[in-house]
């Protein structure tokens, strides 16, 4: 059993240390622990830093590129590298490594392929009022899409199997910690979460300069990844609306017309026929979109199958 560290870092030079020290590198139920490094364009000596810590692989950026791109890169490495288990930490040492070992234990006991970190935010102290409510709304709007359980989904202390690993496919740009858990739930995936411990602040947040674009960032992400997953029950719904809406002008128009006044009111019946073809409109472009997430669905089993074949044929080779 092989447990890889991952750590994407960008300009981390003086926080890598306190973050490298604190992974424990024996785990009961573990053969190996390794630690991986994604250097997203740095200007600063991170890379120079972690080799003198005595990382095990190190994976460059030619320039930044942003912290979902560098997700991706770095569990593509850990994959290639024979990875059991992918722990995905900060490099700010914002989470406490100490408590790797209670994130990846479902993972053992098979009772979850992804394990997120509850940082229990209420009890942050340099966690403001405003941005704890936030975190207790957008956590709710995700559990509530994804059909899990999960107390803090932007938390990006995690932990997740090889199996689950290979099922993932982060698409936005941003950041991959809402659109991991809603892929996770929608694919069927064991997904639980440990309460764990914070350090203190070290730096600002790099990932949250504005509080309105982070919002609106991320309810962009929710709203894609759900629309991805279930597009006929998104514009289904949409185009009911637009449907019901038709109704009031037509009953309207209809009211008057018995009463013998439908002439002075056919602006109404336009205004209905309008939303109502719209309405059909938009169900029938949720009935394409249903017919797309089944390619998907194939595409990405397809997918799957190729990366089994490939990450086999290198441990293969790795062993001969």
């Amino acid at each position: 059993m092989k447990v890889i560290v991952q750590i994407p870092c960008f300009n981390e030079e003086h926080t890598l240390p306190m973050t490298i020290r604190d992974i424990p590198r024996t785990m009961e139920g573990v053969d190996s622990v390794e630690i991986l490094i994604v250097d997203d364009g740095s200007t600063d000596k991170t890379v120079e830093v972690a080799k003198k810590l005595g990382v095990n692989h190190i994976v460059r950026n030619v320039c930044n590129k942003g912290l979902a791109y560098t997700y991706v890169t770095a569990l593509d490495a850990c994959l290639r590298l024979g990875a059991d288990i992918i722990v995905n930490t900060d490099g700010d040492n914002q989470y406490k490594g100490e408590d790797i070992p209670k994130l990846i234990e479902p993972i053992l006991k098979g009772e979850a392929e992804l394990v997120v970190g509850d940082r229990q935010t209420d009890s942050i102290e340099h966690f403001s009022r405003s941005k704890k409510g936030l975190q207790r709304i957008g956590s709710s709007v995700v559990r509530f899409l994804s059909g899990t359980d999960i107390q803090d989904a932007v938390s990006g202390f995690r932990a997740i199997s090889r199996k689950a690993a290979m099922r993932m496919n982060i698409v936005t740009g941003y950041s991959y910690t809402v659109e991991s858990i809603i892929q996770a739930g929608k694919k069927g995936l064991a997904v639980t979460s440990v309460p764990i411990g914070t350090n203190g602040k070290t730096r600002e947040s790099r990932l949250v300069k504005s509080i309105p674009k982070f919002i609106s960032m991320q309810i962009n992400t929710m709203v894609r990844m759900y629309t991805m997953y279930q597009p006929l029950r998104v514009f289904f719904l949409i185009g009911m609306l637009f449907i019901l809406a038709g109704m009031i002008p037509s009953i309207r128009f209809v009211y008057f017309y018995i009463s013998g006044n439908g002439d002075g009111h056919i602006q109404s019946l336009i205004l209905a026929a309008i939303l109502f073809i719209v309405g059909f409109q938009i169900l029938v472009l949720g009935l394409i979109g249903d017919v797309i997430s089944f390619n998907r669905r194939l595409i990405e089993e397809t997918l799957l199958r190729v990366r089994k074949i490939e990450f086999d044929y290198l441990g293969a080779k790795k062993t001969q």
